[in-house]
Formats: C-alpha cells, structure tokens, sequence
C-alpha cells in the first residue's frame, strides 16, 4: 500500500487513513471496559457472557494477526485492509444493536478477525509509504497513536455512556465507530493505492486452524468453567489444549522442512534466551484483568458513575505517556534490567492499590491519593516495561527472523490478555459473584491485583534470563559439575 504521488501532502493524508487503522483496534479493546456494567445490566449478561466480550476479541484478534499480515501480501495491503475496515464497521453496527448476549460477543468476536486483518496492513504500509530518512518519524507517530487510543478510551467510554447521547447508552461506544470506518473508507479509496509482497509466502491454512483450536480449547473452559460447575467436557477440552500446542508445533515444523514459511519458525524456539522472553510476554499482559475488574470495583462497589470511572483510568494513561519518554534515560542507568524495573513498578502499583481497598471501610472510597498514585504507577511501569519488554524478546531473534517474531510477539500480547481476563476474570468473579456487595467485590479485585503481580514477578524474572549473555544464558542453563 502505497500513496499515489501527486505530492508530499497527499502522502501524510493517506498516512493519516493508516493512523485511523492503528487507533481503533486498541480504542475497541479498552473502551469497552468501562460499559460493562452499563451493558450486563441492558442484556442480562452473565460474569462468563461478560468475560467472552473482552477475550472472544482478544483472542481472534491474536489467533489471527500474523495471518492478517500474509494475506495482505498475498492479495494486496490497501484490499485487505479495507475489507478489514469494512469488517470491523459491521461488526461495531452488530455490537451497537445487539439485543441479547450471544449478538454481542459474536459481534466482538468479528471485530477482533476485523481488526487482525487491519492492523498489520498499516504498520507494513509504513515501509512504502515513506523513504527511509521519514520513517523514524512516521514510526513514532504510529506508536503514539496506539498509546494515545489506550489512553483515551476509558474516559471516552465513560463520557459516552453519561452523556446517553440519542438514548444510546451503552450502545455508542460501539456506534461511534461507525462514521470513522465510513470516513476511512472513502479516504482510502481515494489515496491509497495497492501494493503486495513482490514473494509472497503460501498461507500456513492448517496452521492457522492449529493455533485457533489450541487457544479455543485453552479459553472456552477457563471462562466457562466456573459458572458451569467444570463439567467432565469442559474438563476435556482444557486437557486438549495441550496436545493441540504439540500437534501445532509438530506441524510448524514439517511444513518448514518442506519449504513452507510456517506462522512461528522452528529456528526461533532454538534461539537463546527466546522462549523464556515468549513466556515472560505471555506472563505480563494479564494486567487487561486490571481494566475489567477496576471498572467493575468502582461503579457495582464505589457508586461511581461510568463518566468518574473512566476518568480514575486517566492517572494510568498519563503515566503510560510519560514512561517510554523516560526510557532512554533508564537504559542510560538501569540497561537490560529496564523492563523488569517496570513491572516491579506495576506490582508495587498493585500492592498500594490492593492496600488501599483492603483497609478503606466496607462500601467507602479509598483514599483518592493512594489510588491516583498506585493508578499512575501501573501506567507508568508498563510505559517502560512494554517497550522495552518487546525490544528486549526481539533482539533475540535469529537472522532474517525480526519480522516473523514481531507478529508472534504481538500475538502473545493478546493470548494474554485473553487469559488475564479468561483466568484473573473468573477468580475476581468467583469471590464478587456471589453476594455481589461492596465488600465481596473489593475482595475480588484484591485477589485480582494480587495475581496481578505475581504474573508480572514471573514475567520480569523472565525478562532478566532473557537479557542476559548467550554465554552466561548457557551457563545458568548447564552450570558446570
């Protein structure tokens, strides 16, 4: 995807379709955070119906990104992204009018295939749309604006939802997209011209159908589990994620050796430090649990408007913005120790918080200082920590396998998303569901930060093995006798 060179303006113009591309994913990911109670109260909905609205989009969106990347180079950037946009249009139109739960989630779920067929066809888009010398730029304006849309969406969502413009409620978190996607895709008819890989990779079909079994099989049963009573199929379905990770790998593996290019090379599993920096990643993303169960915490147990809660998220998207401006300097002080720096951040962050819940009278707020300064704190340690976390997994690629890794790397973003809301959800559920007061809410989300923070201890332990040496990665991994 290439602009049509009348002139330099007509270029960021259409670079400014792509940044609209980038933006939505990531706003319909954290917006629908602060309308969840607003919308279990329209539709009835179950804690498992309301844990499938934030991990059916995660998980689509993971299974498939990387194959959203190799369709565009198959049939063209600027086709499949805007089949994508008009996807994710339709999927927002079955959102905004659902009239029952199952509408709703398979709406989200259609939003998260939408997005992964975008998202990727922008980010590569970079690449042709400027010359090498603009790319820096352009790279940092694409980043800013996906911080800026997870910055922003809490407090858009609340505002939306309080200011119940046409009746809407709920409904125009989801219906606001609509006019942005028509936009979009007349700007992108009209600048954006189409290109595709000059060498295209064949489609890993069965690969893709591996991936989405093996996260299925992982997911359907921890968010249904709880509320089912874990039924003896449930029990087997979660026993068979598993053997479809092996079967996956076992099937990468073949169809490389035949010449194939697989979603996840075999090479990157032999390179040093790779799979603990994989697992740390899928470690860190939990905190999407915080996003749920803090809304949740102050408009069922504090009485909070959506308006004021989505505003209580603003301390995190500001320390979000601040963090990776800080980097360069921590590197200066702290070098590989920087992510798990962060994350040490974000577990102090959870502690205060958890503290301030746990010892606050039983249906009275905090005290707001507390809870701005923990807020604040979690925002700012993922500001250094995700970065560089990624940076960090990167590095350790093999040659010619940085593109490939990227892809996984995003991917294992959202898987764990997923889980955190499929696994850190139900445990918050499971303690708030119940009596469904103030105090049993507050101890859900207590017991959500707490494994919270154990997750991010595991991931920043990872992050340090990950970082280190090749040689000492080799000693630590067969010290000598």
């Amino acid at each position: 995807m290439t602009f049509k060179p009348d002139c330099e303006a007509r270029r960021w113009w259409a670079f400014a379709v792509l940044l609209v591309g980038a933006f939505l994913p990531p706003l319909d990911f954290f917006i629908v955070n602060v309308a969840l109670p607003s919308i279990r109260g329209g539709l009835a909905i179950t804690p498992a119906q309301v844990q499938w609205v934030i991990s059916g989009y995660a998980a689509s969106y993971a299974v498939f990104l990387i194959t959203g990347g190799r369709l565009g180079d198959l049939f063209g950037r600027r086709r499949v992204f805007m089949a994508g946009m008009a996807g994710f249009g339709v999927a927002s139109l079955i959102c905004g009018l659902a009239e029952s739960p199952a509408m709703l989630i398979g709406g989200r779920v259609l939003q998260g295939l939408s997005a992964a067929a975008m998202a990727p066809q922008c980010l590569a888009s970079v690449h042709s749309l400027f010359a090498q010398h603009q790319r820096s730029r352009a790279l940092a304006v694409y980043g800013a604006t996906i911080g800026f849309a997870a910055v922003v969406a809490q407090a858009l969502g609340g505002w939306l939802i309080s200011m119940n413009l046409w009746g809407l409620q709920w409904r125009a978190v989801f219906l606001i997209n609509l006019p942005i996607v028509i936009v979009v895709l007349i700007g992108g008819t009209r600048l954006l011209a189409d290109t595709r890989s000059q060498t295209p990779a064949p489609l890993d079909r069965i690969g893709v159908l591996l991936c989405a079994l093996t996260v299925g099989l992982l997911v359907i049963p921890l968010v249904e589990g709880r509320e089912a009573g874990w039924p003896w199929w449930l029990c087997l379905l979660l026993l068979g994620s598993p053997l479809a990770a092996v079967t996956f790998w076992r099937h990468e593996i073949a169809f490389e050796r035949r010449g194939g290019t697989p979603l996840v090379s075999a090479q990157l599993s032999r390179a040093p430090g790779l799979v603990a920096g994989l697992t740390g990643v899928l470690f860190f993303y939990v905190i999407s649990a915080f996003f749920l169960t803090f809304s949740i915490y102050l408009q069922d147990a504090m009485g909070a408007t959506p308006l004021a809660s989505g505003l209580m998220f603003v301390p995190f998207g500001l320390g979000f913005l601040i963090g990776p401006l800080t980097t360069p300097f921590a590197i200066r002080w702290f070098g590989r120790f920087v992510p798990a720096i962060g994350m040490l951040l974000e577990v102090l962050g959870c502690l205060i918080l958890s503290a301030a819940v746990a010892t606050a009278p039983t249906g009275q707020s905090p005290p707001i200082t507390l809870v701005i300064l923990a807020v604040a704190l979690l925002g700012f340690g993922q500001g250094w920590a995700l970065p560089t976390l990624i940076r960090t997994v990167i590095d350790r690629a093999p040659p010619g396998g940085s593109g490939m890794l990227s892809g996984v790397v995003n991917s294992a973003l959202q898987i764990s998303a997923a889980l955190g809301v499929a696994v850190l959800g139900g445990v918050f559920y499971a303690l708030a569901a119940p009596a469904q007061n103030a105090s049993s809410i507050a101890s859900g989300f207590i017991a959500t930060l707490l494994g919270i923070a154990g997750c991010l201890v595991v991931s920043a332990l990872l992050s340090v093995y990950a970082s280190m040496p090749r040689k000492a990665q080799a000693a630590a991994s067969f010290p000598s006798p």
